[in-house]
């Protein structure tokens, strides 16, 4: 039976690899935070009060889920209504 051992630069590249994970996981939260909030205050600018606290409701939720579909819905919801709301508007002029 072999026995398997380790090199130096087996166990360097092991500790470098952590680092660079750490650091990787570091960046890529630190976008999408940047990207979620940037994307709030896009909401909260396009949609009134009460929508803009929908879909951030189901952007929280979609997260703590992993599920994207709980977000496309709301907004599809909100498209869905404002098509609606648009078509009785011009049906009653």
């Amino acid at each position: 039976m072999k026995i398997k051992t380790r090199s130096i630069l087996q166990e360097l590249n092991e500790v470098a690899e952590r680092r660079n994970t750490d650091a990787l996981i570091e960046s890529r939260a630190t976008n999408i935070i940047n990207s979620a909030i940037n994307l709030l205050e896009s909401i909260h600018k396009h949609y009134d009060a009460e929508q803009a606290d929908e879909l951030e409701r189901r952007l929280i939720n979609s997260i703590k889920g992993a599920d994207p579909a709980k977000f496309v819905r709301g907004i599809r919801k909100i498209v869905e209504t404002q098509k609606q709301n648009k078509k009785l508007v011009e049906s009653n002029e």
